[in-house]
């Protein structure tokens, strides 16, 4: 699915959906009071930056995608920058023989940006920096580096990583849908 890089997000229009990390069956959705940009939705025949990505960029990136969830999917998105597609026998999740990341994804993630905005990203977007030497945007990057996805969160929602959850956000259970 392509999306050009800081174009305003249209994916899924049900809001932000924040998967609790730290167990998986918990999960917080809002409306968001931010706006969302596109980055990182690549798609084979479409044109995207390439370059080398400045230095600790990549592993600040990876940390994100490690502990952050939104829009988690019941579809499975593969990536067809690759060569070859998985075979089924091969785990999604697991990476291709040479490459640091899996190449498919079930979500998002979000990177606080300029007040008011956030970037919306695949979870394919570690694959694409990783193993294809896609290069965001700057502003993008600017934002991965300034944001910890380990820092202090409010006590109502401890395993979700993103500091703009409004006041009003539906807390559930997976058991209560």
């Amino acid at each position: 699915m392509f999306y050009e890089d800081l174009s305003p997000y249209a994916y899924w229009d049900e809001g932000d959906q924040f998967s609790d990390v730290t167990d998986g069956m918990r999960f917080v959705s809002f409306r968001p009071l931010y706006a969302r940009l596109n980055v990182g939705w690549l798609e084979a025949g479409r044109p995207w930056s390439s370059g080398p990505a400045p230095q600790d960029f990549t592993d600040r990136l990876l940390a994100i995608l490690g502990a952050q969830e939104v829009n988690a999917m019941l579809g499975l998105h593969a990536c067809d920058l690759c060569a070859t597609p998985l075979p089924d026998s091969h785990p999604w999740y697991v990476p291709r023989p040479g490459h640091l990341r899996a190449s498919a994804g079930t979500g998002e993630i979000r990177v606080p940006g300029p007040r008011g905005t956030a970037f919306a990203a695949p979870l394919l977007i570690g694959h694409y920096v990783a193993d294809h030497g896609y290069l965001p945007p700057r502003p993008f990057i600017d934002a991965v580096f300034a944001f910890d996805p380990y820092g202090p969160w409010p006590a109502r929602f401890p395993g979700i990583r993103f500091p703009w959850i409004p006041d009003d956000a539906v807390l559930r259970h997976v058991d209560e849908e």
